[in-house]
C-alpha cells in the first residue's frame, strides 16, 4: 500500500505527506519481507550443547564380517553402525554415484504399499525385498541384477517387506547337514503368509524347507481373512533359528489373528517354538481343532538377538482393537506395547518391561531393540538394550534382567469415561532420558500455525474446541488430541548407536492426531470410522474416526514446525548433544503439491539412520528427495545428494569386491508423496 501512493495525485493542504518518505518506508518494509521469506529457507531451533564426546568400544559381532551387512540392523545387534571410515567428514562430498538399478516394482501408495526394505550385503552381493516380496539379487559392485524371484504374493491393502534374513549352513551351530545342498539361503516372508527358503545362488526355492521350500504361517491361526495377518517386517536369524512374529490390521474388531511369534529351524523350516503370549502353555502348535489365542498383542516390529545370553527381544504391539480394551484378557494387557526376552533354545519367557499399561493409543513398540554396551557413571559397562517408542520416550534396560538402567517413574494420567471401559491410573515415563519430539505447547492456542492468519486462526479456534488433559489424554466421544499421534514420535526406523562415541542417533517425527470415538447406536449400522485411517472396532461398543491435527483442504499442519528432527543423545550422560530439523518442503506442500519451494520446516521422518566409524552419518528417509551425510558430533550436514524419489528406509553401507566403501540407497517413495513412487536402488561411492 505504501509503494501504491506514487500512483496518486500529490496531496495539498496542511495535512501533507511527503510521499517519498512513504515510498521509502514501503521499500523498507518489503526489504523486511525479503529477509522474513529467506530466512524460511535455513533451519531454525537447532540444539548445540557443549557434551564431550566419550569414546566407546566396538563390539566383536560389528568387528565381524566388517565390509558387510548382513542383518536388518547389520547385525542381530540392531544398531545400524559399521566399523568403517573411508568416507570421512572430509571426504564425504567427494561422493559419487557408481550405479543406479531398478529392480521394477513401484508400490501403488493409494492402497497403502510402500518399499521400506533394508537391503543385505553378503559376499559380493546385494539382496532387496520390494514391497511385493520380489527378492532381487545385484551385484554389488556393479548394481547388475544376477537372479529375481517373484512369490506372486498378494493382499488387499498395507503389503510392504522390511527385511530378510541370510542363512549360512556353514555357519550355523555344529555347521548342520544341508539336506539338499542349496547352501546360504534368503529366508523370505511373503504377505499372505508364506515363509520361503530360496538359494542364494540363483533364487530357486530350497526344497527341504518345509514343504517344497516354504512354510504356512497361517497353520494354527484360526480364521484369517485376507490382509487381516501379514509378516511385513521378515524373519531374523537368531543362531540356527529362523525367528518371526506379524502384523495384524488395526481397529477392525474384537479377536482378530492371533499375535503369536514362532521359531522355525533355519534349515529344515520345522517349528522349533511357539510363543503364544494369550496362552503360554502352547509352545508349538495348538491342540487338534484349537487356535492360537485371538486379538494378542502381536510382534510387527523387527527383533534382535543376544548370543551370549541366548535372549531374543520382542517389541510388542497392542491388542486389536487399538482404542477399545474393555474386553481385553489379563495376558493381553500384561505383554502389550512391552518388550519381551524370550529364551531362544524354549521361547518361554525370561523377562518383559511395558511401556505403556492398558494401551488405548495404538503405541505399538515399533522398532527393533538396540543391543548397546551402556556405559554407567561408576565406570562399568552393562549389557543394556534401548528401546525408542511412539511416545517420544526412550527406555534403557538392562537385556539380562529388563530392569531399568535410567530413572523410570509412574506418573498419574488423565482418565476417561467410555462405558465398558478401563484405565490406568499411571503409566511409565523415561525421566532419566530425554523425551524426543513432546512440547505440549504446540496444542495450545498460542502456538498454532497457519499459513496466513486466515488458516492459523482457524487451527486455533479448533485447538481450542480438542479436548486435551496432558499426555495420555484417553480416547473419548469428544473430539480429543492424541500427542504424539499413533505414528509417533518414533517409529520403525529404529536407533543407530555409534559406538565408537557412545552416541545414539534417534529420528522422529511430530505428528498430531485429532481423534473421536462415535458410539455404535449413532452410526445407524454404517462404517463411519473414515476407512483404513480409522476402524469400526466390530464387537465393540464404539468406532473410532482418526483424524488429523491439519487444515482440512490445505493438508498443511496447525501447529508449528519442526515437523521432524534428529538427535543425537550422549549415552554416558544421557544428555541430548545436538538437534536439528530434517527435511524441506521442497516436494510436498499445501494441497498435497510439489512446490519446489525448500522451506526449512523439518518434515516427518519414517525410516532410519546409518552411522559409521569415521564420523559420518547417512540419512534418506525424509519428506524431500535427499540423501544427507551429517557430521556424527556436531549435527552439520556435510552433503546432500538428490534422489529420484524419496526414500522410507535405512542406507547402508559395505565394502564392495573393488576395495570400494559404498553407500546404498533404496528409493521407492517417501510416506506422504503419494504420487511419486519408484523402484530405485542407488549406490555411492568415494571418485577416484
Amino acid at each position: 500500500l505504501l509503494l501504491a501512493t506514487r500512483l496518486f495525485p500529490p496531496a495539498t493542504g496542511p495535512e501533507k505527506i511527503d510521499r517519498k518518505l512513504l515510498y521509502a518506508g514501503g521499500f523498507a518494509m518489503l526489504g523486511v519481507f525479503v529477509l522474513y521469506f529467506a530466512a524460511m529457507f535455513f533451519p531454525h531451533g537447532i540444539v548445540r550443547n557443549p557434551v564431550a564426546v566419550t569414546p566407546g568400544r566396538e563390539t566383536a559381532r560389528t568387528l565381524a564380517q566388517a565390509g558387510e551387512w548382513r542383518d536388518y540392523g547389520r547385525t542381530g545387534e540392531g544398531v545400524r553402525y559399521a566399523p568403517l571410515d573411508q568416507i570421512t567428514p572430509e571426504n564425504v562430498g567427494n561422493l559419487e554415484v557408481v550405479w543406479t538399478a531398478r529392480h521394477g516394482q513401484t508400490p501403488d501408495a493409494y492402497k497403502a504399499n510402500a518399499d521400506q526394505n533394508t537391503p543385505i550385503y553378503v559376499d559380493g552381493v546385494v539382496y532387496h525385498c520390494a514391497y511385493s516380496n520380489v527378492v532381487t539379487a545385484l551385484d554389488g559392485a556393479t548394481g547388475e541384477i544376477k537372479w529375481q524371484f517373484d512369490p506372486k504374493a498378494s493382499v488387499p491393502i498395507w503389503q510392504r517387506c522390511r527385511s530378510i534374513a541370510y542363512v549360512d549352513p556353514a555357519t550355523l551351530p555344529g555347521a548342520a547337514a544341508d539336506a539338499d545342498a542349496c547352501g546360504p539361503r534368503i529366508a523370505m516372508a511373503a504377505a499372505d503368509g508364506r515363509l520361503m527358503s530360496l538359494r542364494a545362488s540363483d533364487g530357486q526355492l530350497c526344497t527341504s524347507f518345509g514343504d517344497n521350500g516354504v512354510v504356512n504361517l497361517l497353520e494354527g491361526m484360526g480364521d484369517n481373512p485376507k490382509g487381516q495377518y501379514m509378516p511385513t517386517t521378515g524373519a531374523i536369524l537368531a543362531r540356527d533359528k529362523i525367528v518371526i512374529g506379524g502384523w495384524v490390521m488395526d481397529n477392525r474388531s474384537l479377536g482378530e489373528a492371533p499375535g503369536v511369534v514362532r521359531a522355525f529351524d533355519a534349515l529344515t523350516g520345522e517349528l522349533q517354538w511357539a510363543w503364544d503370549p494369550g496362552n503360554e502353555a502352547i509352545d508349538k502348535l495348538p491342540p487338534p481343532g484349537e487356535t492360537y489365542t485371538r486379538g494378542t498383542p502381536n510382534v510387527w516390529a523387527p527383533m534382535s538377538f543376544d548370543p551370549v545370553l541366548n535372549m531374543v527381544y520382542l517389541p510388542t504391539g497392542n491388542a486389536t482393537p487399538d482404542y477399545w480394551g474393555g474386553a481385553r484378557t489379563p495376558a493381553s494387557d500384561k505383554f502389550s506395547s512391552s518388550v519381551v526376552a524370550l529364551n531362544l533354545d524354549t521361547g518361554k519367557l525370561a523377562w518383559h518391561f511395558q511401556t505403556v499399561h492398558h494401551d488405548l493409543w495404538d503405541y505399538d513398540v515399533p522398532a527393533q531393540p538396540g543391543l548397546v554396551d551402556f556405559p554407567k557413571a561408576d565406570g562399568t559397562i552393562v549389557p543394556a538394550l534401548v528401546q525408542i517408542t511412539k511416545r517420544g520416550q526412550i527406555f534403557v534396560l538392562d537385556r539380562s534382567t529388563g530392569e531399568p538402567l535410567t530413572e523410570v517413574t509412574e506418573q498419574p494420567v488423565p482418565q476417561g469415561d467410555l462405558k465398558g471401559e478401563r484405565y490406568s491410573p499411571t503409566q511409565p515415563f523415561s525421566t532419566g532420558m530425554p523425551q524426543i519430539g513432546v512440547d505440549d505447547r504446540i496444542l495450545t492456542g498460542k502456538y498454532s500455525w497457519g499459513m496466513t492468519p486466515l488458516d492459523q486462526l482457524y487451527c486455533r479456534i479448533r485447538s481450542a474446541k480438542t479436548k486435551w488433559h496432558g499426555p495420555m489424554t484417553p480416547p473419548s466421544t469428544d473430539v480429543y488430541f492424541e500427542y504424539p499421534g499413533n505414528t509417533g514420535g518414533m517409529n520403525w526406523g529404529s536407533v543407530s548407536f555409534d559406538q565408537s562415541r557412545n552416541l545414539l542417533l534417534v529420528n522422529d517425527m511430530r505428528w498430531i492426531n485429532r481423534s473421536w470415538m462415535i458410539p455404535v447406536e449413532e452410526t445407524g449400522g454404517k462404517d463411519m470410522s473414515g476407512g483404513s485411517e480409522g476402524g469400526p472396532m466390530l464387537g465393540t461398543p464404539y468406532q473410532i474416526f482418526l483424524g488429523y491435527n491439519t487444515v482440512k483442504y490445505l493438508n498443511t499442519p496447525c501447529y508449528e514446525p519442526p515437523y521432524g528432527t534428529v538427535t543425537a543423545i550422549d549415552l554416558a550422560t544421557q544428555q541430548v548433544k545436538w538437534q536439528i530439523p530434517m527435511g524441506a518442503t521442497k516436494d510436498i506442500g499445501p494441497f498435497g503439491l510439489k512446490t519446489g519451494i525448500a522451506f526449512n520446516t523439518g518434515m516427518p521422518t519414517l525410516g532410519g539412520l546409518l552411522t559409521t566409524k569415521s564420523g559420518v552419518a547417512f540419512f534418506a528417509a525424509t519428506q524431500d528427495f535427499y540423501l544427507r551425510a551429517i557430521d556424527t558430533e556436531t549435527g552439520k550436514v556435510l552433503w546432500k545428494d538428490r534422489l529420484p524419489v524419496g526414500s522410507q528406509s535405512v542406507p547402508i553401507t559395505y565394502i564392495d569386491k573393488e576395495g570400494r566403501q559404498i553407500i546404498l540407497v533404496q528409493a521407492g517413495g517417501a510416506r506422504h508423496n503419494m504420487d511419486v513412487r519408484g523402484d530405485y536402488l542407488i549406490a555411492y561411492a568415494l571418485k577416484n
